[in-house]
């Protein structure tokens, strides 16, 4: 009896050591395209792999914050996606051309579907390189206008995306109107996901760009969530109306936590990204 007590005691220690191990903090990577070196974060398992990789979009806020390569928002979704088996690159879209936050900025230098679908295609690329990667199960995830330049990226006319094609693509709160009147549609699965009081940008417009798809398109999904507002998968924040002095925040509109609609769109985005 004491032995398999003594036997108990170590395996809850194993268990509790295990559990308590920090996960992989990530690492910076300089991508070679065209003209630049796309700069970006990689979070991925501590074993060999292959695994399935997810390339994700950061907003107009960008990637970093003052003191953290990656900001929290980012941060609590790659570690999330990293203990499901999935290794996340972040492409650091503004930083790697020398830029802050653009979310006020009023003539852009960077085009959600020029420059940012071009590091999306850079990505993918070097990620097909190697050895870790199963090319065949590399996805897309976004948010707002990361989420916008992967409505672009997963269009057909696409005319150099890398073979084998992404497996499938997430997009948190993006800004549909452009695409819903251009006649959208995907070639790979896509799910949106958006609050239904979304007031940074329009609910009804991303479904318009679903209804609009089907029949002509991979498979699509739109998800709105009653009651939620603009970044509503963030961890702790209170919804507010944004601050005319953040540069990092939306011109308009409300933001804030909705544990209810993060919970559910975890679920989604884990099933989705196991298609």
């Amino acid at each position: 009896m004491r032995s398999l007590i003594t036997v108990l005691s170590l395996l809850c220690a194993v268990i509790t050591s295990a559990a308590a191990e920090p996960l992989p903090a990530p690492v910076a990577i300089e991508i070679p395209s065209a003209g630049y070196v796309l700069h970006a974060q990689l979070y991925r398992p501590s074993s060999a792999g292959p695994f399935p990789v997810v390339i994700a979009l950061h907003g107009c806020g960008g990637l970093a914050g003052h003191s953290d390569p990656v900001l929290p928002r980012y941060r609590d979704w790659a570690e999330e996606l990293v203990k499901d088996g999935k290794a996340v690159l972040l492409p650091d879209s503004y930083g790697s051309r020398g830029l802050g936050p653009q979310c006020r900025v009023k003539e852009r230098r960077i085009s959600g579907r020029r420059e940012r679908v071009a590091d999306i295609v850079a990505a993918q690329k070097w990620l097909t390189q190697q050895s870790w990667v199963m090319p065949d199960r590399v996805s897309l995830l976004g948010w707002a206008s990361g989420a916008s330049a992967l409505l672009w990226a997963v269009r057909p006319q696409l005319p150099d995306h890398v073979s084998p094609d992404f497996r499938s693509a997430v997009a948190f709160y993006p800004d549909c109107r452009a695409s819903s009147g251009l006649g959208w549609s995907a070639r790979v699965p896509t799910l949106i996901l958006i609050g239904g009081m979304d007031d940074v940008y329009s609910p009804p417009a991303c479904r318009q760009m679903i209804d609009g798809a089907r029949g002509r398109s991979a498979l699509t999904r739109i998800v709105v969530y009653p009651g939620a507002y603009h970044d509503f998968d963030r961890v702790n924040l209170p919804v507010h109306m944004v601050a005319g002095s953040d540069a990092a925040a939306p011109e308009r509109g409300h933001v804030g936590s909705d544990p209810e609609a993060r919970a559910d769109a975890q679920k989604l985005v884990s099933d989705w990204l196991a298609r």
